[in-house]
């Protein structure tokens, strides 16, 4: 699989690639932050979808699987 444009970026600029996983640290120990991934966490268990490979994606209608691309992604399933 072809890597995207913004990782061959952060592969190209490995200061840069520091820096946003510094962030995303922080941003992970944020009250929003857990957030998310506990309502991420409990939605793959209330769908039963966890350890199948898919994402479960917020949308404006609740929790739903998505493949990892499409969530990651934000285009196509949050119209």
């Amino acid at each position: 699989m072809a890597k995207s444009r913004t990782q061959r970026y952060y592969d190209a600029n490995p200061d840069a690639n520091k820096r946003r996983l510094k962030q995303q640290t922080r941003y992970q120990k944020t009250k929003k932050g857990k957030q998310l991934k506990r309502n991420a966490y409990l939605g793959s268990l209330k769908i039963g979808s966890v350890g199948d490979g898919k994402d479960v994606s917020h949308t404006k209608n609740g929790v739903v699987l998505a493949s990892p691309k499409a969530n990651r992604s934000k285009k196509g399933i949050h119209a």
